[in-house]
């Protein structure tokens, strides 16, 4: 901003140095400060719109590869933005030095037809080049979309005709940024669903109904006096989305993991999001005992060892229910409780953090 006023100043004071010269002087040198001050103004304005939040998937982890439902939910205590520095700190240099290997990742993927929206990379490489970096408050490894909101802050602003992230937006078009995500955040993940920047770049919950059904959705609305919550717990280390995959698709492999994953993960997920969704809270809880325990049994490489136990502590006295916040390994875990105030005494070794009431 101070470089907004110092431009104004300089406008001003110029004009006035300049009067006792020829008007053809005083337009030239007008012309070039006002140029300067358009400039800013422009800067400012466009990065001023480019905060995007974090985002939470309640539920549908792996299970939304193999047509599971899903539901994932902005989560605005994380945010990220693009912002212009003059890359004298560590931290700032190493994110310039990410977005240009993005921007070539970029460039390579460009060349095949349908796989990137539209985008001017030029003005994109000439933003890296003086100091752009993305300032971000969004654990990474901790699967509240880090690379997500990357992804649709850089999309939202170099995409030629973008799709505006509008309430009412075509349920095709949804599908179409989902999959342009996915390609973009390829490069992060080695292969993504595009799920996780398309919540940060739309900012509303999304139901995933399957592969090719999304649409938007209105989530109940909290209720501050309510004993039930959802929490989250930091694992203490960040998970790598690759390597987790890469497990859970090698375990798809094995016909008995697929057919629990059809006969009982599917159907447990699929159970909570209705129960969720409807605000019936009893069938919500016994599902999502069943969906904890099923994680728990063919999911251990995603947990992290030292809440294996924790994990099965809320199983079995009912008190609350862990799940997977993202594809795990380390990270945040998701916890649910029917009665908060009777989950935290188990739990308060781990600090969990309240995320909705009800």
């Amino acid at each position: 901003m101070n470089y907004f006023f110092k431009i104004l100043r300089v406008k001003k004071f110029s004009l006035n140095y300049l009067n006792c010269f020829k008007k053809q002087a005083i337009d030239k040198y007008y012309n070039f400060i006002n140029s300067l001050y358009i400039f800013a103004v422009r800067k400012m304005s466009t990065l001023s719109k480019s905060k995007f939040y974090a985002k939470i998937l309640l539920f549908g982890e792996y299970g939304i590869i193999h047509d599971s439902m899903g539901l994932s939910i902005p989560f605005n205590f994380y945010t990220g933005t693009l912002k212009f520095t003059d890359l004298s700190d560590n931290e700032s240099a190493n994110s310039n030095k990410s977005l240009l290997k993005f921007y070539n990742y970029l460039v390579e993927k460009n060349e095949i037809s349908g796989f990137l929206p539209e985008m001017d990379l030029v003005a994109f490489a000439n933003d890296i080049k003086n100091g752009l970096t993305f300032d971000s408050s969004i654990p990474q490894g901790f699967g509240v979309g880090s690379s997500g909101a990357l992804v649709a802050a850089i999309y939202s602003r170099y995409a030629i005709g973008k799709i505006q992230p509008e309430t009412n937006i075509h349920k095709k078009d949804i599908l179409k940024l989902k999959s342009w995500f996915g390609n973009m955040e390829n490069f992060f993940h080695g292969r993504s669903s595009g799920l996780d920047p398309l919540i940060c770049y739309m900012n509303i919950p999304i139901l995933i109904k399957s592969k090719n059904e999304l649409d938007t959705i209105g989530i109940p609305s909290q209720n501050k006096d309510g004993k039930s919550a959802i929490f989250l717990i930091d694992s203490g280390t960040p998970g790598e989305t690759g390597p987790m995959v890469n497990i859970f698709l090698e375990k798809m492999k094995n016909e008995g993991f697929r057919k629990v994953l059809s006969e009982q993960f599917k159907i447990y997920n699929d159970a909570c999001i209705k129960a969720f969704l409807k605000h019936d809270f009893k069938p919500l809880f016994s599902n999502l005992k069943l969906l904890s325990k099923v994680v728990l049994d063919n999911f251990k490489p995603m947990i992290p060892p030292n809440f294996h136990k924790i994990w099965k502590e809320g199983i079995d006295s009912n008190t609350y229910y862990l799940k997977l916040c993202g594809s795990g390994g380390g990270g945040f875990i998701l916890g649910f409780a029917p009665d908060y105030s009777k989950a935290l005494p188990k739990l308060e070794n781990y600090n969990p953090e309240v995320i909705y009431t009800f």
